[in-house]
């Protein structure tokens, strides 16, 4: 394999790398030494440049969205009606229960994409979902109760940045 297929293989394993490349906001160099590819720092770090200048660009675009809180969110026992449910997960279901937790529910012009640019930001902040999901439209991540005005907001934040691919 080519050094500059390696380097390629390295990066596509590193989602926020290639995602960095897209940005053109990486010092290759420091890339370089970070990937575990075989061959010198320069060589690296010019198949990095060279990547990325193939890579799509990164924009980010305004999000048609209305995002909402809902409290008193909880795991919904077995048997409990899955008409109630916000969102499931493996057989884990959350909804209204008068629960200790928060949904924070998008709707509008949200997908795949919107859920990861929201739980990275929710990731920055130090927020850990128990649960989320989007399908149809709607997009549901379930937080703690205490930090549902926080996630608020950065969720509302990430979907005003949404990242947009070009290609």
């Amino acid at each position: 394999m080519s050094l500059a297929a390696e380097t390629r293989r390295a990066v596509d394993r590193r989602p926020f790398l290639r995602t960095a490349l897209r940005a053109g906001v990486v010092n290759y160099t420091a890339a370089a030494r970070s990937l575990a590819v075989d061959g010198e720092t320069d060589a690296i770090a010019t198949a990095l440049r060279r990547y990325a200048d193939e890579l799509p660009s990164h924009e980010t675009e305004s999000r048609d969205v209305r995002v909402r809180m809902e409290s008193g969110i909880g795991r919904l026992e077995a048997g409990e009606p899955d008409g109630d449910a916000l969102v499931t997960v493996d057989g884990a279901a959350f909804g209204p229960d008068g629960g200790d937790r928060t949904a924070l529910v998008a709707t509008g012009d949200v997908d795949t994409s919107a859920l990861a640019d929201a739980l990275a930001r929710l990731s920055v902040d130090d927020i850990a979902p128990e649960a989320a999901g989007v399908a149809d439209g709607t997009l549901v991540i379930v937080v703690d109760r205490l930090e549902g005005a926080n996630a608020l907001r950065a969720i509302e934040d990430a979907l005003e940045r949404a990242t947009v691919w070009s290609e």
